[in-house]
């Protein structure tokens, strides 16, 4: 079994900065794509970046270069910097990880953290 573990998020006020991490614990596997999601009162889950294990990201025009997120494949840990923070940010942000188990790929994802962006 995999378990990612997210700790971070809280409040932060417009124009601040915040850095999001997620650990992978467990034994045996192999990460390919870490990332995070983001999910805000009322709307859909929506990714917000990846990265592979080579360090290639995918990161959306909505946070492109605010957000830069990175990863340390040693510490099967990915990381997420936000900077100017605005309060449409706010959301529960998730971790996501695609997992090579018992020569089974699957998704897997931590437990969420908030993160509130207001004054």
């Amino acid at each position: 079994q995999v378990q990612l573990v997210e700790p971070g998020g809280g409040l932060v006020q417009p124009g601040g900065s915040l850095r999001l991490s997620c650990a992978a614990s467990g034994s045996g596997f192999k990460i390919y794509v870490m990332g995070w999601y983001r999910q805000a009162p009322g709307k859909q889950r929506e990714l917000v970046a990846h990265i592979t294990s080579v360090g290639n990201t995918n990161v959306p025009d909505s946070v492109k270069g605010r957000f830069t997120i990175s990863r340390d494949n040693a510490k099967n840990t990915v990381y997420m910097q936000k900077n100017s923070l605005r309060p449409e940010d706010t959301a529960v942000y998730y971790c996501n990880a695609n997992v090579l188990l018992d020569g089974r790929t699957r998704g897997y994802w931590g437990q969420g953290t908030q993160v509130t962006v207001s004054w």
